[in-house]
Formats: C-alpha cells, sequence, structure tokens
C-alpha cells in the first residue's frame, strides 16, 4: 500500500503545477489588448447631390460634328471640386463618362452645324454612378452674308476678267465661269462645323439627386 501512494504521489504533484502555471505573456497581452476588443467604425453616411447641382467638366479628347455621330462616347474631367458644406465629396480631376446625343454636319449652302452632349456616369472610390445630366449643345454660325457675298464676288470677278480678255461675249461666258467658280469655292470652304477641342470647359448640372454611399 505504501509503495502506491509514494508513486501516486509525484504525478499528483504535477498535475497540481501544471493547473497553477501563469499565463504567457502573449496570452496575457492579448487579453488586455484593447485593441482586440475595438469594434469597427460605422461607415459615414451617404452623402446626396441635389438635382440642380451645377458643375464644370473639360474635354479628354476633341469633338468635331465632321466625323462624330450620335452614340459616340466621350470622356471628360471634373474642373471643380463638388462639395458638401465644407467637405470635398467629388474632387477635381474624376472622370466622368457621357456621349454624343445630336451631331448634325453643317449643310453645303444653308443650316447650321449643331452638336449636342450629355453625361451619363463619373467613377469615384471605385465605385462607378449613373447619372443624368443638362445636355451641353453647340451651334456652328449659318451661312450668312458673308458666304453669299463671297460666292456673288467670285462671280463678278469672272465677269470683269471675261470683259477684259474677250469684250462683251466673253463677259457672258466669264461671268457663267465666275459663277460656278464661286459655287465650288463655296462648297469646298463655305461648310462652318462645329469643333470642341480637348480640354474645352463645358458647364453641365444633375438632373437627379446622386447619392454617394462610399
Amino acid at each position: 500500500m505504501r509503495k502506491y501512494v509514494l508513486t501516486f504521489l509525484p504525478i499528483s504533484l504535477i498535475a497540481l503545477a501544471g493547473c497553477n502555471r501563469v499565463p504567457s505573456a502573449d496570452a496575457a497581452s492579448t487579453s488586455n489588448d484593447p485593441a482586440a476588443s475595438t469594434t469597427t467604425a460605422p461607415a459615414p453616411p451617404p452623402v446626396t447631390l441635389p438635382a440642380g447641382t451645377r458643375f464644370r467638366v473639360r474635354l479628354l479628347q476633341p469633338l468635331d460634328t465632321r466625323r462624330n455621330r450620335a452614340g459616340d462616347q466621350f470622356t471628360a474631367a471634373l474642373d471643380e471640386p463638388l462639395v458638401d458644406g465644407n467637405q470635398v465629396v467629388v474632387p477635381k480631376g474624376t472622370t466622368f463618362t457621357g456621349h454624343v446625343v445630336r451631331a448634325k454636319p453643317s449643310g453645303r449652302f444653308k443650316g447650321r452645324a449643331v452638336m449636342e452632349l450629355t453625361l451619363d456616369t463619373f467613377a469615384l472610390n471605385g465605385q462607378v454612378y449613373e447619372i443624368r445630366s443638362t445636355d451641353s449643345a453647340r451651334a456652328s454660325k449659318g451661312h450668312g452674308r458673308h458666304d453669299a457675298a463671297w460666292i456673288g464676288g467670285g462671280a463678278s470677278g469672272g465677269a470683269l476678267v471675261g470683259a477684259a480678255a474677250a469684250g462683251g461675249p466673253g463677259a457672258l461666258i466669264g461671268a457663267g465661269a465666275g459663277a460656278a467658280a464661286g459655287t465650288i469655292g463655296s462648297v469646298i470652304t463655305g461648310k462652318r462645323q462645329v469643333h470642341l477641342p480637348a480640354e474645352m470647359e463645358l458647364r453641365f448640372a444633375f438632373q437627379t439627386d446622386v447619392t454617394l454611399t462610399s
């Protein structure tokens, strides 16, 4: 019986020592670390840019009624930050995308060239926001007195050259030749197109509220 007690006693002492062992430094630091129990900070509330907010952008590529047509896409950069109180919510340089609503080339003798643009989206903090904006339109100058005078001047000049070269009958021939030359000149140079160069400033406004969620 005594032999059994002596054998059991060291084993009991070892188990007791294990139960009373002091926690390691890592375990103590983990349990006492305030960061371990800190909850995630709440996300900031969404910001709404109301309908009617006006802003400026600058084109990132040229547009022209000679080559662009309705549906063509373009990009532009915000030229001024959009703010909510004293907080910048959409920084300057934010990229917007849009499309050509209408692109009408100028006629050869009459009619103005027209280009109409609208914005569709902008990208912010990895998120793309769909928007509805007002349109920005440009129209060329019409074919006015300058073009008519230029054509008439071509005809008169032809008549004068013909008269000097061949007398009366020559004047009639020269007048016809001058009129044709004037007409061809107008066809080549009289068409006035709308050209919007890169970096051109355009103004738009939101037609609906835009809520920023990030």
